[in-house]
């Protein structure tokens, strides 16, 4: 069976796959986005896993989401609202807290309770990293150039890139070269001496890698989580109104509006390719979908090696996706409570339930939990971010109930002996003991819990190792070199065939900046002029 011919077909209902079909149909375009599932969202949902209970199931906070983004698709008119996190709080081994709130001078003045050191440490480090995010941001919104090619195009990219090299100081350019092959720990340990400080901010380094706070790198990646911006707060997070799945279902509302199609429970098998040319998608089901362009917005795993056969692709970069690193580290705990965790370091002070609450009392703890994921094993005492939906947004559970988010590492894909229910429940027990520590109360508020390992993610998000970015922030697997040398500008080598997903530049979060970027490339090439 057929179908009519489309001017882009969209493979997976993922944010980023949704906010390029918004901005092709924006442009006029006959767009049809095609998920696997039946909800849209990819890893960005919203369920009700328990009934009156809802869990944002994999992601859970936005922070990254551009702001031209939410503009262009008028996002709060299809229901977007994000909720601010004011705080995070760190319970510490002696019993104390550290608390951070989205006012610089109340943090200062909580930092200084702890070391006045750090207090004044504090403004210049935040001073500095405003400094470095700003100066890497424009190049979230730049196309990566091939630095081998003399194609004008090219040549035109290394010098916007060189223009913003200039227009660093000499200083701050030494201090971003040293902070992208630096490790957090090591920066870290360059500005503070309180432990609970060092190792909260060292995790934002290892989220989406399977690194520890002392590996290279992380600090790149620590600098990638601080460049968010929510309502022009730079460096803010929030929750989105509904969990994760409200995001989604905005930009989803917003791409109906446009013109889209959005077909659910439509799994794509093949992309059909004619002449060195993709041309449209095979579906599980027999049907045949035609168009001038096709996007995956699946991983370069799933795109390359698992949608198009090899003989349409050259050796160099098929070894490349295989080599491509997406191996998943981090896993869920999702939580219905039928009480808030009462914490024994926490003041009583309900605002602190409104932000997050952070298991990170130092970098040697969490390194020493990435040091069991090395071996094959879920770290005995793990990192975990908490974040408590339902003091932000009541809808998500029941009148005089909570729910309890739980992102957790390290679970790594490859545990040994593989995940089955005994490991998934072992490494959910570990979660809540390790929590039981810090909020005694915990066994017996719980109703129901949700585990989910990076199997899981795999699983029901169809993520390539359950790696929640598509692959690793890793300096080999950024700008130029994302998903691979030579295609880093969202083409494929089939015309007519582009990512869209995480999996290309400038990477994963709930951002959006790959799906818009690659459409944006799509309205350039005019496929459906050819």
């Amino acid at each position: 069976m057929t179908s009519n011919q489309y001017d882009a077909i969209i493979i997976g209902g993922g944010h980023n796959g949704l906010v390029a079909a918004a901005y092709l149909a924006r442009a006029g375009r006959k767009v049809v986005v095609l998920e696997r599932r039946h909800i849209v969202g990819g890893a960005t949902i919203t369920e009700e896993i328990i009934p009156g209970f809802k869990f944002t199931e994999f992601s859970y906070v936005v922070s990254l989401l551009r702001p031209e983004i939410i503009r262009d698709l008028e996002l709060p008119k299809h229901g977007l609202k994000i909720l601010p996190l004011p705080s995070t709080v760190t319970p510490m081994e002696n019993g104390d807290y550290l608390a951070a709130w989205d006012d610089h001078d109340l943090t200062r003045r909580e930092i200084y309770r702890h070391s006045p050191k750090d207090a004044e440490a504090y403004d210049e480090y935040a001073r500095v990293m405003a400094r470095m995010a700003k100066a890497i941001k424009p190049i979230l919104s730049i196309i990566p150039p091939d630095p081998s090619s003399l194609h004008p195009k090219d040549l035109f990219g290394l010098l916007k890139l060189g223009k913003l090299a200039y227009e660093m100081s000499e200083k701050d350019l030494y201090g971003l070269a040293k902070l992208m092959t630096q490790s957090a720990g090591d920066m870290l340990d360059e500005w503070f001496e309180t432990d609970a400080l060092k190792g909260t901010k060292s995790a934002s380094g290892i989220i989406g890698t399977f690194l520890g706070p002392r590996s290279p790198g992380t600090a790149y990646v620590l600098l990638h989580h601080y460049m968010g911006e929510i309502d022009g707060a730079f460096r803010a997070w929030g929750f989105s109104k509904g969990g994760t799945g409200g995001i989604a279902e905005a930009i989803a509302s917003s791409a109906r509006a446009l013109g889209a199609e959005i077909r659910v429970n439509s799994t794509v098998k093949q992309v059909i390719v004619k002449n060195g040319r993709a041309v449209g998608v095979a579906l599980e089901n027999g049907d045949e979908i035609y168009a001038k362009a096709v996007l995956s917005s699946a991983d370069p795993i799933v795109t390359f090696l698992k949608l198009v056969e090899s003989k349409h692709l050259p050796d160099d970069l098929i070894r490349s996706i295989q080599s491509f690193r997406t191996r998943g580290s981090s896993g869920k705990v999702n939580i219905a409570l039928s009480e808030l965790p009462q914490f024994t370091a926490l003041p009583d002070e309900p605002a602190l339930y409104r932000g997050a609450a952070s298991i990170s009392p130092s970098i040697d703890y969490i390194e020493r939990a990435y040091d069991d994921a090395k071996y094959g094993r879920f770290a005995k005492e793990p990192y975990i971010d908490m974040i408590f939906p339902s003091m932000i947004d009541p809808d998500m559970a029941p009148p005089g109930t909570h729910v309890m988010s739980c992102f957790v590492q390290y679970a790594p894909y490859d545990i040994e002996g593989g995940w089955d229910d005994a490991k998934r429940e072992a490494f959910g027990e570990t979660v809540i003991s390790t929590i039981e520590k810090y909020a005694p109360n915990i066994r017996r508020a719980i109703i129901g819990k949700q585990v989910i390992t990076p199997k899981d993610i795999e699983n029901i998000a169809g993520i390539t190792g359950g790696n929640i970015f598509h692959g690793e922030l890793l300096l080999h697997q950024l700008f130029f070199f994302r998903p691979a040398p030579q295609w880093s500008n969202f083409r494929t080598p089939l015309r007519g065939y582009y990512l869209a997903g995480s999996g290309a530049h400038p990477g994963g979060g709930i951002m959006g900046a790959p799906g818009m970027l690659a459409a944006k490339e799509v309205l350039k090439d005019g496929m459906w002029k050819a």
